[in-house]
């Protein structure tokens, strides 16, 4: 754990301010991000090798078990739909009409070439159910001052073993995150912008994920619209409607 320098202890005394628990931080980060429940139209602009291409779709959640995300544009990827129920991820293709099972080492491949993992989309639990925290630093982000914490995880079931990740100290929304593996090998990078309030919490609505094992300037995941608290019908969280 880096030592606080000298000028910032100094501001402290001089402030009297009274620095939170890393731990304290997080909770605040889980009420800002997670919710019970949320309706998302996005679009994810793919920056790659060969150019750029933009895919949109409209997403529900509940809690962090279940989910059901429907591609939107363009044609080619229209009416692809994903379900997540607890850790199990099914994938249907109109192209195919068939429905596939993502799971094991599948988890970890590309979504639609992008930056993301099928891990990335199935990970929505509380970071405080995850992993522990310890404060390492303070850091300016475009003129925002953040916490730097170090997260590590406290279980086996997880894409990373750890994060720095730098939390805005006013609104505590990320504003940056570094993704690492179990070997200390730093698998991505996130960058988190566009904070705004939305229903009474802090939310980062651009998200740019940059894979740091593959080529190209990352993807762009861009909230077009977000719905907190809503009623969402219980068969949209069912086989039956990929194929609907």
């Amino acid at each position: 754990m880096k030592t606080p320098s000298f000028l910032f202890l100094l501001t402290l005394t001089l402030t009297g301010f009274s620095q939170p628990t890393a731990n304290e931080i997080l909770e605040k980060v889980d009420r800002n991000i997670f919710s019970e429940n949320r309706i998302v139209e996005s679009s994810m602009t793919i920056h790659g090798q060969r150019g750029s291409r933009t895919i949109t779709a409209r997403s529900y959640s509940v809690g962090e078990k279940q989910s059901f995300t429907e591609y939107l544009s363009p044609a080619r990827e229209a009416g692809t739909k994903m379900l997540k129920l607890e850790n199990q991820l099914w994938i249907y293709s109109p192209s195919t009409d068939r429905i596939i099972q993502i799971s094991g080492h599948m988890l970890r491949q590309s979504v639609m070439g992008s930056d993301l993992s099928y891990e990335d989309m199935m990970e929505d639990r509380k970071l405080t159910d995850v992993y522990k925290a310890e404060i390492i630093g303070r850091e300016m982000i475009d003129d925002r001052n953040t916490y730097v914490l170090l997260l590590k995880a406290t279980v086996s079931d997880i894409a990373y073993d750890s994060r720095k990740i730098w939390i805005d100290s006013e609104r505590f929304v990320p504003l940056r995150e570094e993704l690492f593996a179990k070997s200390g090998q730093l698998l991505k990078q996130t960058t988190l912008t566009d904070v705004k309030q939305i229903e009474g919490r802090w939310f980062p609505t651009t998200v740019l994920y940059k894979d740091m094992l593959k080529q190209g300037d990352g993807t762009e995941f861009r909230m077009t619209s977000i719905k907190f608290n809503q009623d969402i019908p219980e068969h949209i969280f069912s086989k039956a409607a990929l194929k609907q």
